[in-house]
């Protein structure tokens, strides 16, 4: 069997040996401690959203981010309602296409994406239009690795009387988010993000009272989010085969961030490996795409360098051979690569990429002390 590679990338992620072990056995879905083990895995997720009140309820969804995604537009927006998308990276552009296949009526608002979503803007097109009943946007565009103001935008958009929708995939477990502080209706995120388990299934954290209004609203049988609580509550089960191992990894992924001091410790945790990156990258020569000021510790967006000898496929290849892997760029506006500084990594791996770097730099005759970046 092949070392596992350090995955620099914002997930599938690095996880921790303990995580892996955790799958090495089977659990019958059905079975006593695997109903357990549910309950224990949505009541956590309650409390690291800061919503263990009653007032919210945690559903888990088999599938990627994206299916949780589907799962909320297509069972919460009601073929009367209408949803505006605040869009400033691709996962933006993912969810106001989700919502245009399933016809649900949809206006998108686009903006740079190197800037967050502007808060005023939204409220002047709540109130310029009085059909809009659901908002969406994405906390951690990962596309870039911008921050959006989710705080702000929650509280425009309650003070509108409109219900906020938050994709928060890549940020949840590693930002510190209030959910009912900061007037989110319905957060979404995956297992195999911040929490550092593996892929399998996503997770949604919804306001009660209005999971319980979308009654009749779902466009599908799988995806039917309101079903899928019903059967969590009625006898702890899934409506469909359940991913137990990846169940099984995330509770020790839990289990493993809580050691870690909660989503400070980790969040403590990715800010310095971001930091320990820019410095490095910045020391070689790259040129970061966002403004500091708008920059996540999740995963930075770096340029690609304007030189005649750099090749994105050949940079990309050579430090997959060495260990590394990094992520090609998904900026609409600007050639990039992507740099993620989240999962089971540490600072010392950050240091041991920026080497690695420089070594491919080297054998690829690239000196960047005097390149320039592509726009």
């Amino acid at each position: 069997m092949s070392q596992s590679k350090l995955l620099f990338t914002p997930g599938p992620l690095t996880t921790s040996e303990t995580v892996k072990q955790a799958m090495l056995r089977d659990l019958g879905s059905r079975d006593a401690e695997f109903v357990s083990l549910v309950s224990h895995i949505r009541r956590r997720l309650l409390e690291l959203g800061q919503v263990a009140n009653g007032s919210y309820e945690a559903i888990l969804m088999q599938g990627s981010g994206t299916f949780a995604i589907e799962s909320v537009l297509s069972s919460l927006v009601p073929s009367s309602g209408k949803l505006l998308v605040a869009i400033n990276g691709a996962y933006g552009h993912r969810m106001a296409k989700i919502a245009t296949v399933l016809g649900i009526s949809c206006k998108t608002m686009v903006f740079e994406e190197a800037t967050p979503v502007p808060v005023e803007r939204v409220r002047r097109a709540l109130a310029e239009d009085p059909a809009i009943t659901h908002v969406a946007t994405v906390h951690c565009e990962t596309s870039t690795g911008i921050v959006n103001p989710i705080a702000e935008l929650g509280r425009t958009v309650h003070n509108a009387g409109r219900i906020f929708m938050v994709d928060a995939m890549s940020s949840f477990g590693g930002i510190a988010i209030d959910i009912a502080g900061q007037q989110i209706d319905f957060l979404v995120s995956s297992a195999n993000k911040c929490i550092q388990g593996v892929p399998g299934f996503a997770f949604v954290l919804a306001r009660r009272d209005l999971l319980l209004a979308a009654e009749g609203c779902a466009r599908s049988v799988s995806l039917d989010l309101l079903a899928q609580w019903r059967e969590l509550e009625n006898d702890g089960q899934f409506r469909f085969t359940p991913p137990t191992h990846a169940l099984l990894a995330f509770e020790q992924a839990l289990q493993e961030l809580e050691a870690e001091g909660g989503v400070a410790g980790r969040a403590a945790r990715y800010a310095a490996n971001q930091q320990v990156l820019m410095n490095g990258m910045t020391e070689l020569g790259f040129d970061a795409y966002l403004a500091p000021e708008h920059q996540s510790h999740i995963i930075t967006s770096f340029r690609l360098p304007a030189h005649e000898r750099f090749d994105f496929p050949s940079f990309y290849r050579r430090l997959s051979e060495l260990g590394f892997v990094i992520y090609a760029g998904k900026a609409s506006q600007a050639d990039c690569f992507r740099v993620g500084t989240i999962g089971h990594i540490f600072p010392q791996d950050i240091r041991a990429l920026v080497a690695a770097i420089r070594r491919v730099l080297r054998e690829m005759q690239v000196d960047l002390s005097h390149a320039v970046t592509h726009p």
